[in-house]
């Protein structure tokens, strides 16, 4: 009888024992990364001020010291962290200038082509280290001609202007950017016959419309001296190894084999504010442009030229084999060690990138942070977890570099381990959560919203506050580019999501 009730004894005790000190179930760990407990707004805000105290483009020594500090940061979280570099081909201005001779009796107007600093600003003291206004890979040369005012520089505004009968050959489009893409802009105006394209941001649309607008930094649109930088590649990653890894020894295109491709233009292009846009427009006469095509309610009246107004355009770019740094972060999973799931934002940024993308990179350490709290706590990751935090995504537009060149180097691991891809470029940018991904993550996304509380109204979920915006559609769908997803969607058909705060 005593050994029949030491033996009950001895199983209960046994069992309470596995019982109290057993690993707590996974709903915990889920409630628990979600909890304020594990963070506050000090660790995050701390990364994105040492992320964006300087410009830092992709290939610069700040851009490089960037990705030290997350690499730093990873490790410290006891993150099995490293550096895969890639030495690509990418641009940098070296010099440019624009002058307009708006009539034959008048004198010409030299532009100075630099975005104005505003009083106060508290990075004024490295302003110096920003890139002079240009177009990533953008030809270089010198023309000369008449300008013309081509609407967003569509296909369809070139068969309006057709049908006004105005010949756009051998002359310099004046576009204003939006609707359509940078490269497609510059690449149209090839094709119409231009032999050189400016591309500026009109206050209808990125100015406030006129009136009593405001512009940064009282309010959130762009200063008349703003100008709207970027890429105008539409190629895939390295232009030099189109389809394969830019890794050490590779094989190379040459620089005219890239320019034969059709991916790059073939006429010079710069980018210019709107200020500078609307001086030329006033120099355009001609007939007067379509109600769609005219400007904010204080513009002048737009007319589509050509001339009188000439424009000289010269700009001479530098083309450079640079190294570019993808951060790479891996926690092993512990029952499907080889099934990844990977999270990743880029961290170049043409300037600053206080938004786009570090707000990302910020909200990526933070992740890796809770994870390494969720890890003293005795969690383990049922998968494998890969964070990435890729370099140069700002020189392509359709399948970004650092991205690319990773997903070309590990393809086949990829494309039979990538349980999927999640994207966060810029994170926040103001209020209203919005995400777009393929059907495969629809459930997923709907579930998290549910679970998390929205920032700015502590009485619902995100979830509640994402169904009762006035989009069309609760999740939109990744069928272009556009972010560093492309390359895992769009090369080896990963399901890939892209989340961000902000319209």
């Amino acid at each position: 009888m005593l050994k029949t009730t030491g033996a009950t004894f001895l199983a209960i005790a046994t069992s309470f024992f596995i019982l109290l000190f057993s690993p707590p179930p996974k709903s915990y760990y889920h409630s628990l990364f979600i909890s304020s407990s594990l963070s506050d707004n000090a660790s995050i805000s701390h990364h994105l001020r040492t992320l964006t105290r300087r410009p830092h483009v992709a290939g610069s020594q700040a851009n490089a010291e960037a990705a030290s500090y997350v690499l730093s940061t990873l490790s410290a979280c006891n993150i099995k962290a490293h550096i895969v570099s890639y030495d690509v081909l990418l641009t940098y201005p070296d010099s440019r200038s624009l002058t307009l001779t708006p009539s034959p009796s008048e004198p010409p107007i030299t532009f100075d082509l630099k975005q104005e600093i505003y009083e106060g600003d508290p990075y004024a003291d490295v302003a110096d280290e920003v890139l002079p206004t240009n177009h990533a890979y953008a030809k270089s040369g010198s023309v000369v001609g008449p300008v013309v005012y081509v609407n967003y520089g569509r296909v369809e505004d070139y068969g309006t202007l057709k049908e006004m009968g105005v010949n756009v050959t051998g002359t310099v489009v004046l576009a204003r950017y939006g609707e359509i893409y940078r490269g497609d802009i510059v690449m149209n105006a090839f094709e119409a016959g231009a032999i050189g394209a400016l591309v500026y941001t009109d206050r209808k649309d990125y100015g406030g419309g006129g009136g009593d607008a405001k512009w940064f930094p009282d309010d959130k649109w762009m200063p008349p001296s703003g100008v709207q930088v970027g890429t105008v590649y539409n190629g895939s990653g390295d232009p030099t190894t189109p389809g394969w890894a830019s890794s050490e020894g590779c094989e190379r295109v040459s620089i005219e084999e890239v320019e034969s491709s059709g991916d790059v233009p073939l006429i010079p292009s710069m980018p210019i504010s709107g200020a500078d846009g609307e001086t030329i427009l006033r120099s355009i006469g001609g007939q007067i442009a379509k109600d769609n095509w005219q400007g904010s309610i204080d513009a002048p009246t737009y007319r589509v030229g050509p001339g009188p107004g000439v424009v000289n355009l010269e700009y001479n770019g530098k083309q450079v084999i640079a190294t570019i740094q993808n951060v790479m972060g891996v926690i092993e999973g512990v029952e499907e060690p080889d099934r990844f799931v990977i999270l990743g934002n880029h961290r170049d940024a043409w300037t600053f990138g206080a938004v786009d993308p570090n707000s990302g990179t910020a909200a990526l350490l933070e992740v890796a942070q809770r994870l390494q709290k969720l890890q003293r706590s005795g969690w383990k990751p049922r998968r494998t977890i890969i964070l990435c935090n890729w370099d140069a995504e700002e020189y392509g537009l359709y399948f970004q570099t650092g991205s690319t060149e990773w997903v070309e180097e590990n393809r086949d691991l990829l494309a039979s381990r990538a349980v999927a891809y999640l994207n966060v470029d810029c994170a926040v940018s103001g209020a209203g959560f919005h995400a777009s991904g393929t059907p495969q993550l629809d459930d997923l996304l709907k579930q998290a919203a549910q679970q998390v509380q929205d920032p700015d109204n502590s009485s619902q979920t995100i979830y509640e506050q994402w169904i009762q915006s006035t989009e069309s559609s609760l999740i939109g769908r990744l069928g272009g580019a556009g972010s560093d997803y492309a390359a895992f969607l769009l090369h080896i058909g990963v399901p890939a999501a892209d989340m961000r705060f902000g319209a």
